[in-house]
C-alpha cells in the first residue's frame, strides 16, 4: 500500500496545487489555457521527440508484449469507441473517450511504480508502453479527430486538410522527428539532449497542475454516464483483456507480462484531457474521469501489487 501511495500522491498533489490555485486566481482567468498550449506544443513534443530518437531496436524487440499490450489498447478502444457511437456518434468525442478509456498514465506513474514492484529489469516494457501510448494511441486518435473536424464532401480536399493539420500539429510531427533521428542512428547532442529532458520534464507536473485548475472553474460533466464508462473500461476491462493476452495468446518473460498487466491497470493519463482540452471537446469529462479513476486506483491497483509482486 505504501508503494500505492508514494506513486499516486504526487498526482492528487498537483492536481490539488492547482485546484488551489484556480480558488484562489493566483494564476488568472487564462492559466488553463496558457498552461494547455503549453503543455501541448512545447513541453509534451520536447517529451516525444527524445523519447523516440532514443529508441533502440533492443528495447522494442519483444514481439509478443508490443502485440499483447497494442491488441488490449486496440480492444478496449474499439468498445468505447462502440458505447459512444450508440449515445452521440461524433467520431471526435467518441475518439476522445476512447483514448481516455485506454491511456494510462505509464509515464507519470507506470515507471515509478514498476521501478518499486519489479525493480530496473521493468523500465524497457515500461518505455514500450509509454511509446505506444503517448505516440500511437495519441496520434491515432489525433488523426480520427482531424477527420472528423476537417471533413467535408470531397474526399481529396478531406485528406488533403488533415494531413496537413496533421504535419503542423507538434504531438505528431515531434514523435516522428525522433524516429527519423533514432533511424538514422544519429545520437542527440548534449545541449539538445539538455533541452529536451527539461522542457519535457514540465509535460506532467503540468499537465496536472491544468487539471486542477480546471476542476476549479466548476465547469460541470455533461455526460456523468460517459465518466464512469470510462473508468471501469480503464481500470476493469484494459488490465483483464491484457491478462488474458500476456497469459493464453503471447509468449513473453514473466516480468514482461506482470509489467504489462499492472500498466494496463493504472488510472488515465492526462494526455486526453490535453486533447479534449485543446480542441474542445467536453474536457469536464476526461478531467473527471483521470481524477476518480486515480483515487480508485489506490484500491485496485494495490491489490493488483499484492497479486504480482515476485
Amino acid at each position: 500500500m505504501s508503494v500505492i501511495i508514494n506513486a499516486v500522491f504526487p498526482l492528487f498533489a498537483l492536481i490539488l496545487v492547482g485546484y488551489v490555485s484556480g480558488r484562489k486566481r493566483l494564476l488568472g482567468a487564462g492559466a488553463v489555457d496558457s498552461l494547455n498550449k503549453f503543455v501541448v506544443w512545447m513541453a509534451l513534443p520536447a517529451l516525444l521527440f527524445q523519447a523516440m530518437a532514443q529508441i533502440t531496436w533492443q528495447q522494442i524487440n519483444q514481439p509478443g508484449y508490443v502485440a499483447a499490450s497494442s491488441l488490449a489498447i486496440a480492444a478496449v478502444f474499439c468498445v468505447s469507441y462502440m458505447l459512444d457511437r450508440h449515445r452521440r456518434g461524433r467520431l471526435a468525442d467518441a475518439s476522445i473517450e476512447g483514448l481516455a478509456s485506454s491511456y494510462s498514465n505509464a509515464g507519470f506513474m507506470g515507471i515509478p511504480l514498476c521501478l518499486m514492484v519489479f525493480g530496473p529489469e521493468s523500465l524497457p516494457a515500461v518505455i514500450i508502453a509509454t511509446l505506444l501510448t503517448a505516440c500511437a494511441l495519441f496520434a491515432f486518435s489525433i488523426v480520427l479527430i482531424e477527420i472528423d473536424l476537417q471533413g467535408s464532401r470531397n474526399i481529396l480536399a478531406t485528406t488533403r486538410k488533415v494531413v496537413w493539420s496533421l504535419l503542423r500539429n507538434p504531438l505528431v510531427a515531434a514523435p516522428l522527428l525522433g524516429l527519423a533521428v533514432a533511424a538514422i542512428q544519429l545520437p542527440l547532442p548534449y545541449a539538445v539532449l539538455q533541452f529536451t529532458t527539461l522542457l519535457g520534464a514540465a509535460a506532467s507536473p503540468c499537465a496536472l497542475v491544468t487539471i486542477g485548475l480546471f476542476l476549479a472553474q466548476g465547469e460541470p460533466a455533461e455526460h456523468h454516464g460517459a465518466v464512469w464508462r470510462i473508468v471501469a473500461l480503464k481500470l476493469v476491462l484494459h488490465p483483464f483483456i491484457t491478462f488474458v493476452l500476456v497469459r493464453w495468446v503471447f509468449d513473453m518473460p514473466p516480468l514482461w507480462a506482470a509489467t504489462a498487466v499492472l500498466l494496463a491497470a493504472l488510472p488515465v493519463g492526462t494526455g486526453p484531457f490535453m486533447l479534449a482540452k485543446l480542441y474542445e471537446r467536453e474536457p469536464a469529462t476526461t478531467s473527471r474521469a483521470i481524477l476518480i479513476s486515480t483515487v480508485l486506483s489506490l484500491a485496485t491497483v494495490s491489490v493488483l501489487v499484492a497479486w504480482l509482486s515476485p
